[in-house]
């Protein structure tokens, strides 16, 4: 007998009587991370980890009702085994084991299996049931190592430099962010747009350590920005806030800068592919690991993905949902 059900509210475990990431207000939600798609406004209740209540506060509202578990801790709710695992996916997001009567099931939520220096690794859990995502669930998506593509992201800087340019950097505000900020800490200043601001705001209540960043506003003498870096969200492309950063190189930050012909399509002069997100290779070992006899594949590449676990011999199934829709996960005002 299955512990998760999957329903016009989301994803439910009728045992505990809660959801996991639920796309409709409901009674209790158990969250695997900030990111819009997965937490969303109106539920009565929200448990998450430690890291991601701030980012809930931020997002949701200052009087939503939060819990927090670390890392390994469990809870019971109506006698349902709950803990939290490390995803990697970006910080404070979590894999959600739940047990009763003997059955494991985890929910991943978004996961990566590299370690990004900045968000806690990912740990592999064992289950009977895994629901896994697929957002890059085809063979031609492969990441580089976290030194390698670094190593062409501050190369790329320094060649700017050299040329009299500003590096800016398209990045989702939460994970992307504060992800190129690890990654670039040290080569030049780096200057934020207020989305990316508030939230690394929001993440140093919790401990953690980020990088210095200068917050860059509309009021902001965009001369003292030249010849460094800039991150901002993609909602800002081709706005003023973009337009009148001096001598601007632009690059686009994410997995899909993997296909040819995609920074192109996105008008921009670099794209570099660094991803949340788990590549092919990390993907099917990840859901190997678990040894779990049931796997159910959400948002991606779901059919492709959930096909080739059959042939492999790994029981799968794809499931509908709503996520996979962070980008852009928060909605920002033009700034001029």
């Amino acid at each position: 007998m299955s512990l998760l059900t999957f329903n016009s509210r989301g994803i439910y475990c009728k045992a505990g009587d809660f959801y996991i990431d639920p796309w409709l207000p409901v009674d209790y939600a158990v969250i695997t991370h900030g990111h819009a798609d997965h937490a969303r406004w109106g539920s009565r209740h929200y448990l998450a980890h430690t890291f991601t209540k701030p980012i809930l506060k931020l997002r949701l509202g200052e009087d939503v009702e939060v819990s927090t578990l670390p890392y390994g801790e469990t809870f019971f709710r109506n006698g349902v085994k709950i803990s939290l695992h490390p995803a990697g996916h970006i910080i404070g997001s979590a894999q959600i084991r739940i047990e009763y009567k003997g059955k494991v099931a985890v929910v991943s939520g978004d996961y990566k299996t590299t370690d990004d220096g900045i968000s806690t690794a990912f740990e592999s859990v064992k289950c009977h049931e895994f629901v896994t995502e697929s957002t890059f669930g085809l063979p031609i998506y492969h990441w580089k190592s976290e030194a390698e593509i670094f190593e062409e992201v501050k190369n790329w800087v320094i060649n700017n430099q050299a040329q009299n340019k500003t590096s800016v950097f398209i990045a989702y505000s939460l994970g992307k962010a504060q992800r190129v900020m690890k990654g670039l800490e040290g080569v030049a200043p780096i200057f934020v747009h207020s989305a990316v601001h508030n939230i690394n705001e929001a993440i140093k209540t919790t401990g953690v350590i980020l990088p210095e960043t200068q917050i860059l506003t509309a009021e902001t003498n965009r001369a003292i920005v030249a010849n460094n870096i800039v991150i901002a969200p993609p909602a800002l492309v081709g706005t003023n806030f973009i337009k009148k950063i001096p001598n601007a190189s632009i690059a686009i930050c994410s997995g899909w800068m993997q296909v040819r012909g995609r920074r192109r399509w996105e008008a921009a002069d670099a794209g570099f592919p660094i991803s949340d997100h788990a590549d092919w290779e990390g993907l099917l070992g990840a859901i190997k690991a678990t040894e779990a006899e049931q796997v159910y594949v959400t948002h991606g590449s779901t059919a492709a993905f959930s096909t080739y676990l059959n042939e492999i011999g790994i029981r799968s199934s794809e499931v509908k949902t709503e996520f996979g829709k962070e980008e852009e996960e928060e909605k920002i005002e033009t700034v001029s």
